[in-house]
């Protein structure tokens, strides 16, 4: 099994293994053009997505700068995906993110893990898991997502928070560790903050 298999596989592997490393380096002249773009060029930034990303749904559209391990490689965006400025996808592994996600300013989706052992992180090696965020998600600013986490449809996930467990759908989580507070429920279609009531 080559060491691209075993990327691929969600086993151990060596990053820095030659043919991964050559294949890894040509998508990243595609990033470093795409945060090159000025904020007048938006043809330009989103045919440059459409390059780098495994999959670019319609009306996405990401601020830059943007940093990926693999520009985009292994990333799968459905429809309407916003993400603010400074997104950091560690996608070594994949990533999928559903319909309709807002994404706040300096948030990490993080793929790539070592392994605990120390005489196996002495070699660098690293493992990858999926994370999967599903439909009308929103995640606030300064969030961490670790690898293998899973984000249900609807959810809310506060400012700050670090995913370190899967949440459910039609949730606010929020903290470190990110955790429950509440569903989102009745209450939430009457006011939008506090207590100022929506009137639209």
């Amino acid at each position: 099994m080559t060491e691209r298999e075993r990327m691929d596989a969600g086993l151990i592997y060596d990053p820095g293994d030659s043919a991964i490393m050559e294949e890894q380096s040509s998508y990243l002249d595609l990033l470093y053009e795409f945060n090159a773009t000025r904020p007048s060029e938006p043809e330009k930034r989103s045919a440059l997505l459409k390059k780098m990303f495994g999959k670019v749904g319609e009306g996405c559209y990401i601020e830059p700068p943007l940093r990926a391990n693999w520009a985009g490689k292994h990333v799968f965006l459905g429809d309407s995906v916003y993400a603010n400025f400074n997104l950091t996808l560690v996608d070594d592994g994949n990533i999928f993110i559903g319909n309709k996600v807002m994404i706040g300013p300096n948030v990490t989706i993080a793929t790539a893990n070592h392994p605990i052992l120390p005489v196996l992180r002495e070699r660098a090696l690293q493992y990858n898991k999926d994370i999967h965020i599903g439909n009308n998600v929103w995640i606030g600013a300064g969030v961490i997502i670790v690898p293998g986490i899973t984000i249900g449809d609807n959810s809310v996930i506060g400012a700050g928070s670090v995913v370190t467990k899967d949440v459910p759908a039609n949730v606010v989580a929020a903290g470190n560790p990110c955790r429950v507070l509440r569903e989102i429920g009745e209450r939430d279609r009457e006011y939008f903050y506090k207590n100022e009531r929506i009137d639209i």
